[in-house]
This record gives C-alpha cells, sequence and structure tokens, in this order.
C-alpha cells in the first residue's frame, strides 16, 4: 500500500482513541496521537503493537505490524497533534462541559478546512459546538467498539454542520476501510444505539415475564437472528423473508406485528429483581474473574468474522 502522506490527529487514547489510531494507520494514514494524561499515550502504542500482528494473522492488515505502527506517533501537545490534519477524532470524556472545552481548543488550533469529529457515544454534537466559530466543521462520528473489527461509523451532524463537512468525512472513512452511515437529524442515542436499546429491553422484558431464560435469549440472538443480521439489515431480511418484497411481508404478517409491538409499549425498567436474575445468570455462567478472557474470545471470533466478510462479495 503506498503512504497517503495525510495526517489525521486522534485526541485522546483510551481504548476508542487506540482503536482509531489502528484503524487510520491500517490504511495508510499518519497519525498522530494526543492524550493530556501521563503515560497515556505510550501506553496506546504498546496495546496497538501488541494488536498489530493479531490482525495481520488473521487477514486484516494490508502491510506489515511494523510498517502500520511506524505511522503512529505521540504528540506533546494538543497544538503538535493538530497541526497539518485533515480530520481530527477526538475521544475524551463523556461529559459535555470536557468536550466543550476540548473543541473549543481545537477549533482554535486546527488548520481551517480539518474536520473535528467526536466519537461520543450518545451527545449530540450541538450539546458542545454551539459556540465555536467554526462549529460548522464538527459533527459526531460514532463508532462501534472496536472500530479496527467493527467497520460502521455513525456521521451525526448538528444543526448547522455543513454538507460538505459531512460528506468530506464520509470519504474519509470509506477511504480507511470503515462503513459510514449517515444520521439526517439529531436524535438520542443515534440509530445504533435505539436499536440496540429496543433489542436489549424486550430482552430483559422477555426474562422478567418468565417467557425464557438468558441463557436460551442468548442462544436466540446468535444462532438465530445474529446469523443473518451479520451481513443483512432488517430491511433486507423482511425483504427476502417473503415471495413478494416488503410490501408482501408486511401483508402476511402486519397483524402480528401490530399485536407485538402493542405489547411492547409499556416500558421495561431495570429494576434491581430483573438486573440481579439476569446478572446471576450471566454470573453462573461467566465468573467475574473469566471476563477479560472471554473478552479476548470475543476479540478473536470478531477478528475471525471480518476476515470472512472481507473475502466475501456484498
Amino acid at each position: 500500500m503506498g503512504e497517503r502522506m495525510t495526517k489525521v490527529a486522534v485526541v485522546g487514547a483510551g481504548l476508542i482513541g487506540r482503536s482509531w489510531a489502528i484503524v487510520f494507520a491500517r490504511a495508510g494514514f499518519t497519525v498522530a496521537m494526543y492524550d493530556r494524561a501521563p503515560g497515556a499515550g505510550a501506553a496506546a502504542v504498546d496495546y496497538i503493537a501488541a494488536r498489530l500482528p493479531e490482525l495481520s494473522g488473521a487477514g486484516l492488515l494490508t502491510d506489515s505490524p511494523e510498517t502500520v505502527l511506524a505511522r503512529i506517533f505521540v504528540a506533546d501537545s494538543l497544538a503538535e497533534a493538530l497541526r497539518d490534519v485533515v480530520h481530527v477524532q477526538e475521544n475524551g470524556p463523556e461529559r459535555v462541559a470536557d468536550k466543550a472545552e476540548l473543541f473549543a481548543a481545537m477549533d482554535r488550533l486546527a488548520p481551517e478546512g480539518a474536520v473535528l469529529a467526536s466519537s461520543t457515544s450518545g451527545i449530540p454534537a450541538s450539546a458542545f459546538t454551539g459556540n465555536l466559530p467554526g462549529r460548522a466543521r464538527c459533527l459526531v462520528a460514532h463508532p462501534v467498539n472496536p472500530p479496527y473489527l467493527l467497520p460502521l461509523v455513525e456521521l451525526c451532524p448538528a444543526p448547522w454542520t455543513s454538507a460538505e463537512v459531512v460528506e468530506q468525512t464520509r470519504a474519509l472513512m470509506v477511504s480507511a476501510g470503515q462503513v459510514p452511515a449517515t444520521i439526517n437529524k439529531e436524535i438520542e442515542g443515534f440509530v445504533l444505539n435505539r436499536l440496540q436499546v429496543a433489542l436489549v429491553a424486550e430482552a430483559f422484558r422477555l426474562v422478567r415475564d418468565g417467557v425464557i431464560s438468558p441463557a436460551d435469549l442468548d442462544a436466540t440472538m446468535k444462532h438465530g437472528l445474529g446469523l443473518r443480521w451479520s451481513f443483512m439489515g432488517p430491511f433486507e431480511t423482511i425483504d427476502l423473508n417473503a415471495p413478494g418484497g416488503v410490501a408482501d411481508y408486511c401483508a402476511r404478517y402486519g397483524g402480528l406485528y401490530e399485536t407485538v409491538v402493542a405489547s411492547q409499549m409499556t416500558p421495561c425498567h431495570f429494576t434491581p429483581e430483573l438486573v440481579d436474575l439476569v446478572d446471576e445468570a450471566r454470573r453462573a455462567s461467566l465468573p467475574l474473574a473469566e471476563q477479560g478472557a472471554r473478552q479476548e474470545w470475543r476479540d478473536r471470533r470478531l477478528m475471525a468474522l471480518a476476515a470472512h466478510k472481507a473475502g466475501q462479495p456484498d
């Protein structure tokens, strides 16, 4: 892969920031990482150095781990990190005040044409960019964790974000190997989290009402819906599940749909009793002492799935 000679900045070198560094460096970008916490940048480089051979072994790197790692450097200051960048990916604390302060500094220091994007999981860009002179270049680019294995990025502009900035960010994400999805207006939780909340709420409801056990609920997802949803979305799924497509599906199953939706209208709250019920079932299956090993297992499975999908036609 030829070097892009294009610099991006990753501000915040925690779990998401170091994952973004892998995404951009793997795609050929020069990556400047900055974190004001002492030692955070060096720790991130160590983490990345350990992950890259695993990615290479899974066939998820075009270049050698050494080549990819050499594209990443730790900046001594925010000003150094932002010098000559085309894109900034912010990964600071999930607090409005902190993001407002950080974006104000980035807006002062970043080149005029650079996009300022936040990885926030749920704070709308309008909450921390409204008073900035460069607010039109600010948006949310919300990844799925970890972004170097799960390529979706939700692009969530504020009301004042320019259309050109959204398109510029889409193009950059595509060139970095990610899959951008544009959200046309701000909404709480964005889209991925809203879909996940709807499914998790129904999962808790079914367990609460004694319909199914937590283990069998998980089995229903990972051996049923999850297999289809790993390569098709819900609309494509129903379109292919009826001979006449979406309209035929809705005609066939509309009555059932309306009945089930009506039964889901009452909120399902995280009561202590319900949380304890599900937590006890999970701890019986996976003691907390084994959580880290299981997370590593998850990431290896995601690597294998990502490698498989990369070799398949869309």
